[in-house]
């Protein structure tokens, strides 16, 4: 009896995918406890998915928007109201599968903040969701047989990728940051933000490391009263490493990396002033490690005392056909609006939008924007803080050779660093780093042997045939293809005339010799 020992092989793949826009609008009251808003200064909003279920062919998701408003009050005081815009959203997924897993990710493409009158506040946010349905499965070949007899095999190596590890973890930073000597303690936080900058990963043996940057940004009332507003900017370098047990320094790694949580406080230094500035950041690692390895499989086999069909099929494997982390630098000289006098440009940040990716003979062509967006503090005692935007278009091209329709590739948009300097008047310099974490895979579509079927040996139609023959090499001939035909094997072929190795050319002449004319 003859047994296929088969080589399973790990991929994960995308099954759908689809793309909702929704839009949220709620009112909200200025809680009793808040003076009324005479000017909006700053907004800011992230979504929070707090759940993605497979329900057959849709998918439904809640989550919520929180945002964070900073208006002025009538007497030139700054005050920060937040709130939250709960969502359940059903989409649907033709063709989900029950198994399959849910990926959500989602852009906050606008945000308005309105004033009603000044004790109510209109809230309106456009936010677009993408929804990934992924399914790891096995692609399954043959690799070698069990035969209690003779048998002959003819093999070739393919190059796969290996889907290893699938796994989320996250990774916590808590730091203590004291304010600088020349700046005043802490009355009232206005405002803050923490944002990840610099972010690299890369898998070690038994372990994932991560390091960057945590931008720590604070708008505060300074406890002397002589400056009401400040800015305070702060960067807390992080380093550390997530546990894997699976992990081997030579996968090839896709890793998206995102703050999930984020909490500041601040607290009495030892003399009891609030000058303590305490950080908590949790990020979560959606971890993707691949592993490349040449397998053999079965391409071809037969045996010499029985008749042996190969039930053949078609199996496509990933392969790596390109692995990028590309940096595009952004220069551009932009005009502020309005009539204040700028004193300084305190707070730069940024966020990176994908509008579209094409697949072209030369690679991945990706168009985005920068969606920037400056804070500055102004000579106008009654508007001291005023917030700028700005869309700054970007164009990179992935150099991938021998992309092609079918490819399949990830990308994770970042933004290593952004910087905004006054050169004088209105005008403002903003510089950026943009980062693209790529991952191209391709298919190698093989016929492989799904199984064997098993007949007795045509004894006639061995008889028939000479013991020893003269064959004269045609073109296209193989010595696998000539020992098939004629009921020997290659080693015999290469034994009886000589051959140190297998490489024949037309015209060539070749002594057989049935290797089972003793038996019949």
């Amino acid at each position: 009896m003859m047994e296929l020992v088969k080589k399973r092989i790990h991929m994960n793949r995308r099954r759908k995918s689809v793309t909702s826009q929704m839009t949220l609008d709620d009112d909200f009251n200025v809680p009793d406890s808040m003076d009324d808003v005479d000017q909006l200064i700053l907004d800011s909003g992230e979504i929070q998915i707090e759940s993605a279920r497979n329900q057959g062919e849709r998918v439904a998701v809640k989550g919520k928007l929180s945002f964070r408003i900073l208006y002025r009050a009538p007497d030139g005081q700054v005050m920060t109201l937040a709130g939250a815009i709960p969502f359940d959203e059903n989409v649907n997924m033709p063709e989900l599968q029950e198994q399959d897993d849910i990926q959500v990710s989602w852009e906050l493409d606008d945000l308005n903040v309105s004033m009603i009158n000044s004790r109510k506040l209109n809230v309106k946010a456009l936010v677009t969701l993408h929804i990934q349905a992924e399914a790891i499965e096995d692609a399954e070949a043959a690799a070698d047989v069990r035969f209690d007899g003779k048998v002959e095999t003819l093999t070739k190596e393919i190059n796969v990728a290996m889907l290893a590890v699938r796994r989320k973890d996250t990774f916590r930073v808590k730091e203590v940051l004291t304010l600088p000597g020349n700046r005043p303690d802490i009355d009232k936080l206005l405002w803050q933000d923490v944002k990840l900058r610099g972010v690299n990963t890369k898998p070690l043996d038994g372990k994932v490391h991560i390091d960057g940057e945590l931008m720590v940004f604070l708008i505060y009332a300074g406890e002397d009263g002589l400056m009401p507003v400040q800015c305070l900017e702060e960067s807390i370098a992080f380093s550390g490493d997530v546990e894997l047990s699976e992990a081997d320094a030579d996968m090839i790694p896709f890793i998206s990396v995102k703050l999930i949580h984020k909490e500041i406080d601040v607290n009495p230094d030892s003399d009891g002033e609030m000058r303590e500035i305490s950080v908590d950041a949790v990020m979560e690692l959606d971890m993707r490690l691949y592993e490349e390895e040449d397998v053999e499989i079965l391409s071809d086999l037969y045996a010499l005392d029985r008749e042996v069909i190969p039930e053949t099929g078609l199996v496509c494997f990933d392969q790596i056909a390109a692995k990028n982390f590309l940096k595009h630098r952004i220069q551009e000289k932009v005009a502020l609006p309005g009539s204040q006098r700028i004193l300084q440009i305190c707070h730069s940040d940024g966020a990176v939008k994908i509008d579209e990716v094409q697949i072209m003979d030369d690679g991945l062509h990706v168009d985005g924007v920068l969606d920037a967006k400056l804070l500055s503090l102004t000579a106008d005692d009654g508007a001291p803080v005023v917030a700028f935007t700005e869309m700054i278009p970007f164009q990179v091209v992935a150099d991938v050779p021998g992309i092609g329709a079918d490819s399949e590739y990830r990308m994770e948009p970042g933004l290593e660093q952004i910087s905004a300097v006054m050169l004088g008047g209105d005008t403002v310099e903003i510089k950026a780093v943009v980062t693209l974490d790529i991952l191209v895979l391709g298919q190698a579509c093989e016929q492989v042997i799904r199984q064997v079927r098993e007949e007795p040996v045509d004894v006639e139609k061995l008889k028939q045939m000479p013991g020893i023959v003269g064959y004269v090499v045609q073109p296209g001939d193989s010595l696998w293809k000539i020992a098939r035909e004629f009921h020997t094997s290659v080693e015999e072929i290469m034994a009886a005339n000589g051959l140190m190795d297998s490489m024949i050319h037309p015209g060539d002449k070749l002594i057989l010799v049935k290797a089972v004319r003793e038996r019949v």
